[in-house]
């Protein structure tokens, strides 16, 4: 089931509601605009009409697979979009979309759990199609029209919320086949940073870590945390 509207403080908020109601995994809502869009750490997301602003359902078997959610919505979503645009979409650990090194997107993935009732995480998935992209994001960021002119949200839609819905229960850590699709597309291999953990980005571990090989040699591996990189 996918609830349509024409504008929502955050697709969000409702699919929480849903859930807290008893809705199925691969339950969705979109909106053509969000007033009040968020992204991680609690940052506002900008969602005029002409985006793809949706959330999608998903109740996890497990702990294990609740962890790596956003990893394993990262493969499925970047694989539905390469039908539509011809390119690879890569990914850059935690939760964003990249595209010809710029960021088309960004997935967030909010878990409550209510008490002994059965939990629930919503993953909120956010891109770039025709909509105006805000100034100050200057080049580092990209519309889906600019590749491929004529593209609508509505195109996207059904694809993007049947490649959730289809792991919306998923469990247990990435397998190895879901490791190596991740390598492939690991935006952040090689590349030096300041943060979460200073050292050069060397690929992620089965239970959804980023692995940082540090100057001294040492490994740390980074469960959470933003990503700045060397340089800027």
């Amino acid at each position: 089931m996918i609830e349509r509207y024409d504008r929502l403080p955050s697709t969000q908020d409702r699919l929480h509601q849903l859930a807290a109601q008893g809705a199925p995994a691969g339950t969705a809502v979109v909106a053509r605009e969000q007033t009040s869009g968020r992204g991680s750490r609690g940052r506002s997301w900008h969602s005029p009409a002409g985006g793809l602003w949706v959330s999608v359902l998903c109740r996890p078997q497990d702990e294990a697979g609740a962890v790596v959610l956003s990893l394993r919505a990262g493969l499925a979503v970047a694989a539905a979009l390469d039908l539509v645009h011809g390119e690879r979409t890569r990914l850059k650990w935690p939760n964003d979309l990249v595209l010809r090194d710029r960021k088309l997107g960004g997935l967030l993935c909010e878990a409550r759990w209510p008490g002994a009732a059965q939990g629930w995480i919503a993953v909120g998935i956010g891109i770039n199609v025709a909509n105006p992209l805000p100034a100050a994001l200057g080049p580092t960021a990209i519309a889906l029209s600019e590749i491929r002119p004529g593209c609508t949200p509505e195109e996207l839609l059904e694809p993007v919320v049947g490649a959730i819905a289809a792991l919306s229960e998923a469990g247990g850590a990435l397998t190895p086949a879901e490791a190596a699709a991740f390598a492939e597309l690991d935006w952040l291999r090689g590349r030096r940073l300041l943060a979460p953990a200073p050292g050069l980005a060397s690929g992620i571990t089965p239970q959804g870590a980023l692995v940082v090989r540090q100057d001294a040699g040492q490994l740390a591996v980074c469960r959470s945390g933003s990503v700045v990189l060397e340089g800027g």
